[in-house]
C-alpha cells in the first residue's frame, strides 16, 4: 500500500512551519515563489563568520507539502552552508525528475509520495531555493 500524500506526519509538519517566526532583524531576508503552484516563502536567514546557517525564521504560503518542506529546511539546515544545501536541493530535484539516487534529507521520506504529482515539486523546492539565494547573498557580502 501507497504511502497517502497528505497524511498525518505532513499535517504535524506543515503546522511546525509556526516555530519559525519571521526575524525582521535576521542578516538575510529571501522572498520567492514558485511559479507553478503560487506558494510562497519570505525566508529570514543568519548565519556564522564560516557561512554556516544559525537560525532560520519564515512565513509561508503553500500546500502542506511546501510548508512541511519548509519545516523541514528550518529544522535541519543550521550547520549547514551554500554547497550543502545546493546539493540538497539538487539531489531532491533529480530525484523528482526520475532519479535513483534518493536525497539524503532527514524526513526527506515523508515528502517522497509527491514524485508522482510535479505540480507539487516546486513548493516542496521552494524553501531550499529561498535557503540558497539567502546563502548566495551571505556568499557575496563576504
Amino acid at each position: 500500500m501507497s504511502t497517502p500524500l497528505y497524511n498525518r506526519d505532513i499535517l504535524a509538519l506543515a503546522v511546525a512551519t509556526s516555530e519559525y517566526l519571521p526575524n525582521p532583524d535576521a542578516r538575510y531576508r529571501v522572498n520567492k515563489r514558485a511559479p507553478l503552484c503560487g506558494s510562497a516563502i519570505i525566508l529570514d536567514l543568519d548565519t556564522d563568520d564560516a557561512g554556516r546557517v544559525t537560525s532560520v525564521g519564515m512565513h509561508v504560503e503553500a500546500c502542506a507539502l511546501g510548508q512541511a518542506s519548509a519545516a523541514l529546511l528550518a529544522r535541519h539546515a543550521p550547520g549547514l552552508g551554500l554547497a550543502d544545501i545546493r546539493f540538497a536541493r539538487d539531489t531532491m530535484a533529480d530525484w523528482f525528475g526520475g532519479g535513483a539516487i534518493v536525497p539524503d534529507w532527514p524526513g526527506f521520506e515523508l515528502l517522497a509520495p509527491a514524485r508522482d504529482y510535479p505540480a507539487r515539486h516546486g513548493a516542496i523546492l521552494l524553501p531550499f531555493d529561498a535557503a540558497i539565494a539567502a546563502l548566495e547573498k551571505q556568499a557575496a557580502a563576504a
